[in-house]
């Protein structure tokens, strides 16, 4: 069953692509942490994951968990430097999401 049909009647047929997609970018935006991490990555051209764990006061492993949605959505990519984790905005995936945005709110 698909995260769509919920069990009640099914809406794959009526939700499109880009539907989903603003969706998903938008769930993984849907949270301060995660605002801040995406503004301070679009504003220089890589951060390790360490700079950020010094920056932002939460434990590691919510950081971790925040990357890694951010990721998921395809919002960020991450390159493994051992032992740093580099991240940056994944440039193509975030002018969709700006474009789907902008779309969606200039109806």
């Amino acid at each position: 069953m698909s995260a769509y049909s919920q069990g009640m009647v099914k809406i794959e047929g009526i939700i499109s692509e880009e539907q989903r997609k603003t969706a998903r970018y938008a769930k993984a935006m849907g949270h301060p942490i995660r605002m801040y991490v995406l503004n301070l990555l679009s504003k220089q051209s890589c951060c390790y994951s360490y700079d950020l764990s010094e920056e932002l006061p939460i434990a590691k492993s919510t950081l971790s968990q925040h990357l890694k949605e951010l990721k998921l959505a395809g919002l960020i990519q991450g390159e493994t430097e051992a032992p740093r984790i580099k991240y940056c905005i994944n440039q193509q995936n975030w002018e969709e999401a700006q474009q789907l945005f902008k779309k969606f709110f200039d109806k």
